[in-house]
């Protein structure tokens, strides 16, 4: 039972940061196409963060995804190209709900998959 709640908190938590829309010019676009994108823009100084918000959504899948500590290191990859969004443009660029919102509810979510234990003390 126990199990089936953390997976669906990471279920959650990952939909979540999919779901944040960074707004462009015309039309707001979903992170996750934003990441594939940059991920591939060659010579854009984003393209790091990019891959890194890709790596740390792809270890949520491997055994690194279970340990403590693996989940710390995958929430800093899954934040660093949303802390890079950040710096780079205005604070107020942000200042709309479909950006807040999803953003909110992966960083508690992730946190709350963090400090979770994962696995039962066996008492003998």
């Amino acid at each position: 039972m126990k199990r089936q709640m953390m997976n669906k908190l990471k279920i959650v938590s990952l939909t979540s940061y999919s779901l944040i829309i960074l707004m462009g010019q015309l039309i707001g676009v979903p992170f996750i196409l934003w990441l594939i994108f940059t991920s591939f823009d060659f010579g854009n100084n984003e393209q790091i963060f990019a891959i890194c918000g890709i790596i740390g959504i792809a270890l949520n899948f491997t055994k690194y995804g279970k340990s403590r500590i693996g989940k710390i290191l995958i929430f800093v990859l899954m934040i660093l190209p949303i802390a890079k969004r950040i710096t780079i443009a205005p604070i107020e660029k942000f200042n709309y709900l479909a950006f807040q919102f999803p953003l909110l509810v992966f960083v508690i979510s992730y946190l709350i998959f963090i400090i979770k234990p994962t696995k039962k003390k066996k008492s003998v």
